[in-house]
């Protein structure tokens, strides 16, 4: 069992500028003991040999060659463009802006 008094709580809250009742000094005192004897069973489940991971299966980049490749020109992409002015894409504008 932790040792979270609510005398530790009281000053934990203090430390913290909290306010609080006796009621949530008492009710505190339950929930923190609680979490800390979690903590603290998880901690004895993990022994000293156990790698940290932050992925339960191993994790590689795969990375491919930046290849040129022939693309539209310019005037096909534009040519399905419902309106376009000197080489660009013309859209209605969306924002209220000058």
């Amino acid at each position: 069992m932790s040792e979270i008094t609510p005398d530790l709580v009281r000053h934990l809250a203090s430390l913290a500028r909290i306010l609080v009742t006796d009621q949530e000094v008492e009710q505190l005192a339950g929930e923190l003991g609680v979490i800390v004897d979690s903590v603290a069973t998880v901690t004895k489940a993990v022994s000293g040999d156990v790698v940290a991971t932050s992925h339960p299966i191993p994790m590689a980049n795969v990375y491919r060659e930046d290849v040129i490749l022939p693309s539209l020109t310019q005037l096909q992409a534009l040519s399905s463009a419902p309106d376009s002015n000197d080489g660009r894409f013309k859209v209605n504008a969306i924002l209220d802006e000058d």
